[in-house]
């Protein structure tokens, strides 16, 4: 399993009137984190969307364990958790900068076309990509 891995200095706007990070604000760094893992596999989301592609958020199940606070360093590692060629749920954890950590969660993704959102297989029309997440992915058990 390969895990990606994104320092984020928390910003004082990130926090929220009992100083700690925002809830909603995780899923932003979650977003970063999942960009960062594509990047290091040697992808760009950005050039899907320009074949017309997208990998819209189909399921978030998030865990708060500990909170952030400003002034903090959140290191967000990101990993395939699941992949079947066709959907995506990658796995998280937001840790401290001693390594404590502050969230877990997952989510799910599938990718469609822009002007339809109909899904698209990701074994097929991306096998570069679909080979890398194989390779990446947390093993399953029965595998």
């Amino acid at each position: 399993m390969f895990i990606s891995k994104k320092e984020i200095d928390v910003r004082y706007a990130e926090t929220d009137q009992m100083g700690v990070v925002y809830h909603a604000n995780y899923l932003v760094w979650m977003e970063v984190g999942r960009t960062s893992l594509i990047q290091d596999l040697g992808f760009n989301y950005a050039k899907m969307e320009e074949d017309g592609i997208l990998s819209p958020v189909t399921d978030v199940q998030v865990s708060y364990k500990k909170p952030l606070r400003y002034g903090d360093t959140a290191v967000v590692h990101t990993w395939v958790e699941l992949y079947d060629g066709l959907r995506v749920v990658y796995g998280y954890e937001i840790l401290t900068k001693d390594g404590e950590v502050a969230v877990s969660a997952t989510s799910s993704h599938v990718c469609v076309k822009k002007e339809n959102f109909r899904p698209i297989s990701i074994r097929k029309r991306y096998p570069d990509w679909h080979e890398a997440y194989e390779s990446a992915k947390k093993k399953q058990e029965n595998e």
